[in-house]
């Protein structure tokens, strides 16, 4: 469907992205493209939609119309109710259009079309735009950021409401957030980007497996755990955990008999995004010894 190769893209003289080896999107892919500020993941997004200028290849058999994307910023008129928005940039009658009709139903949005922009909750704004994305019907979608912002409650009301429209759809979509847990329920690829470079690519299961091992246990971080669990093989972690690396179903039933024995609680996981991703940019920046990873594949 998308296959990057050789892409540059500057600003001024600094370089915002570079992809050297090739990296492809299939019909079907549910990606998350993490990284820090300043990675390259909005930069990644406007290269393909042909919204930046940028130096290399990126060969696609879409046409534009068929892309879709919610950027970080949507800015709207403020003087006129939601449904003449809706149906001027659309340029299609609410009444008319079963398709839409169904998506604003779908989002519980009816109440809100005869309010102004302004009227509307920050989810409120972000469940507009997303309707003015799938109306489209697009075979590439790019979500950048779309929940920022919004509490816990909405950003779960919304994810679920995305995953459940495009179910058993042969929809590619590429979304771009730092709420890992997202990603989670809604990836089966990552693309790991650091400073404008591709740190990895790959499906969810395989970089978890080449980064963290068959499962995580997490416990908090105290000296008491560490001691516990000093002889347990240890990868990276956010600071207020210790996360310990299972690379088989005994070793990780000897962990967790130990856990248990001293009623430390815990958490094991086979897909925990986070975890996966510092230890791939420790792993890419040198910090653990191994090599880096410079070439890599969709698989």
């Amino acid at each position: 469907m998308v296959t990057i190769k050789n892409l540059e893209v500057k600003y001024g003289e600094k370089i915002a992205l570079s992809i050297k080896s090739p990296i492809t999107f299939e019909a079907g892919d549910r990606i998350g493209i993490i990284g820090s500020n300043g990675a390259g993941k909005s930069t990644l997004v406007k290269s393909i939609l042909g919204l930046t200028n940028y130096n290399g290849n990126i060969h696609t058999n879409l046409k534009p119309e068929e892309m879709a994307a919610h950027m970080q910023e949507n800015n709207y008129v403020d003087t006129m109710a939601v449904k003449y928005i809706i149906e001027a940039l659309l340029n299609t009658k609410i009444k008319k259009n079963k398709v839409l009709q169904e998506l604003i139903s779908f989002f519980y949005f009816e109440e809100c079309l005869n309010k102004k922009i302004s009227a509307l909750s920050g989810g409120q704004k972000q469940r507009l735009t997303i309707i003015l994305v799938l109306i489209q019907d697009a075979s590439l979608v790019f979500f950048d950021e779309v929940t920022s912002g919004l509490d816990f409650e909405t950003r779960q009301q919304l994810m679920n409401k995305i995953t459940e429209w495009y179910e058993n759809k042969k929809v590619t979509i590429c979304i771009v957030s730092h709420y890992y847990e997202e990603l989670e329920k809604l990836a089966n690829k990552i693309l790991i980007l650091d400073n404008g470079e591709v740190v990895d690519f790959g499906s969810k299961e395989q970089l978890f497996q080449k980064y963290c091992g068959k499962s995580t246990i997490t416990i908090e971080n105290t000296k008491r755990n560490e001691e516990v669990t000093k002889n347990f093989s240890k990868i990276i972690a956010p600071e207020h955990l210790i996360a310990i690396s299972c690379l088989s179903e005994s070793q990780e039933l000897e962990i967790i008999k130990v856990l248990i024995g001293e009623n430390i609680n815990f958490k094991r996981s086979n897909n925990d995004i986070e975890i996966m991703y510092i230890n791939a940019k420790a792993r890419f920046n040198g910090e653990l010894g191994g090599e880096n990873c410079d070439e890599y594949e969709a698989i």
